[in-house]
């Protein structure tokens, strides 16, 4: 993920370790991803639509707490540096630009744990 657009973190418990970590949020054109900075799960979010015809937000439907967010990002439809709003469920994500109400929608795609589960001694 080379392109800069959101990055932010939003600390709160794992649904995966449970422990109370950094959720390391990143969103670029190609995809959105949130990652426990503590277990490595991360879930990898697709783009789905891009609208600017529109300003709102899409429904938030999920099976965990929705995050309602801002993150200062620079907007990749009207290029100013400003609040984005964010909601990141577990089956979707979007972000809205507060100057144009440009809005991106991602959807679920892919889930996986960064780290090896195996121990590093052999037994």
């Amino acid at each position: 993920m080379g392109e800069r657009f959101i990055f932010t973190t939003h600390r709160t418990t794992c649904y995966h370790c449970h422990e109370d970590a950094d959720q390391v949020i990143k969103a670029v054109s190609s995809q959105a991803q949130v990652a426990c900075a503590h277990c490595g799960a991360t879930r990898i979010f697709l783009p789905r639509l891009e609208d600017v015809s529109a300003e709102g937000t899409y429904t938030p439907i999920s099976c965990y707490d929705i995050w309602h967010l801002e993150a200062i990002a620079p907007c990749k439809h009207c290029g100013a540096e400003g609040p984005h709003d964010l909601i990141v469920g577990c089956n979707q994500f979007t972000t809205r630009c507060h100057a144009c109400g440009y809005t991106h929608f991602y959807k679920f795609n892919l889930e996986y744990i960064a780290q090896c589960p195996i121990g590093e001694k052999e037994e």
